[in-house]
């Protein structure tokens, strides 16, 4: 769907412009992708390091699905959500749009599924349903179809980018700009992800407002839940964890990260202790479940093919060579956590 998660860092300064014309490249497809999803975005690292962005939270600019210069992305800082990702936040919406269209095309044809990719990624994402005795004679079945679509999608996008996650880790690189292992499972990742189909999830029931204004309201609505602070108190979280969380300027080396899939059903958010008038209470996320294609009677099948130099890698720790998100990530995850330990990082879970 989207070349995602790229954490802007300045390698080198004779990188420099090489990354920026890749990146420049990427962001002005005019809204295409690789994939017929939705747009290649980048993300930031929480850092205040160099290239690192931090925008003013009241002037975020209107979103858009396709390239959009008034768009704006970077880091903020909330008092219940930590750092939040701006595009992934918004990335994650657009997956969720774009899913919501997959799945109410294959439910309405009763076709057996579909798979996709996240664009300039490798892995393909393999779903599969199996319908209902009663499913032909449904009562009403748009609005079932909308209710599971609603649903399963959030589900969906947060497995694949969950995913990206991991690969990242295991150190797949991604259209020439991904920084790697650094940058897997930084702080503010997951639940800027969980967050982001949230967002998309209400602003595709909007009926009020078009997709892009949907998603502009609600991500400022949910940063005022989150008790969004001002850019000069982003940049003092981050800085205040400089030498504990992270080290180094032009490569950040992530010394936190945080694993919190929501295998407990709700993600936690990592907080910056002691930051303006926040009182350090987080504010936890549901992660979205298929618990509406259960009472639908309808089973659904997520495995992901990782096509990748390191799948060998992969399919040992999670020991198998089908990788079923419910069952292998919990497997990876603890495999992750015990390689933090070795390397004396720092990790929530």
């Amino acid at each position: 769907m989207y070349c995602k998660n790229g954490k802007i860092q300045i390698l080198s300064l004779a990188l420099i412009s090489v990354y920026f014309g890749i990146a420049v490249c990427l962001l002005t497809m005019a809204g295409c992708s690789f994939t017929g999803g939705p747009r290649a975005r980048m993300g930031y690292l929480p850092t205040a390091t160099s290239g690192i962005r931090f925008p003013h939270p009241d002037k975020l600019g209107t979103h858009g699905y396709g390239f959009n210069l008034s768009e704006v992305g970077g880091i903020v800082y909330t008092c219940k959500g930590g750092h939040i990702d701006l595009d992934h936040v918004r990335g994650n919406a657009d997956d969720t749009r774009y899913l919501v269209k997959l799945i109410r095309g294959t439910l309405s044809k009763k076709s057996k599924g579909f798979s996709f990719k996240l664009t300039g990624e490798r892995s393909r994402h393999l779903v599969s349903f199996d319908y209902p005795a009663n499913w032909d004679n449904l009562p009403d079945k748009t609005a079932v179809i909308d209710d599971i679509a609603f649903s399963t999608a959030p589900y969906l996008a947060f497995n694949a980018t969950t995913w990206h996650e991991i690969q990242t880790w295991f150190g797949v690189h991604f259209a020439l700009i991904e920084p790697e292992f650094n940058s897997a499972f930084s702080w503010e990742d997951i639940y800027s992800n969980l967050l982001g189909t949230i967002i998309g999830a209400e602003a595709v029931q909007d009926t009020k407002r078009k997709y892009n204004e949907a998603v502009t309201f609600a991500i400022y609505r949910h940063l005022q839940k989150l008790d969004v602070q001002p850019k000069a108190a982003a940049i003092a979280a981050s800085d205040k964890m400089r030498g504990q969380w992270y080290t180094g300027n032009f490569v950040p080396d992530m010394r936190m990260r945080n694993f919190d899939i929501g295998l407990d059903g709700y993600v936690t958010p990592t907080l910056v202790p002691g930051i303006g008038e926040c009182n350090d209470v987080p504010l936890e996320l549901p992660v979205p479940t298929t618990d509406t294609l259960k009472r639908y009677g309808i089973s659904m099948t997520h495995q992901i093919k990782p096509n990748v130099l390191v799948q060998g890698k992969m399919f040992r720790v999670a020991g198998s060579k089908k990788i079923y998100p419910e069952i292998h990530f919990p497997i990876m995850i603890d495999y992750m956590k015990q390689q933090a330990i070795k390397k004396r990082y720092k990790y929530t879970d």
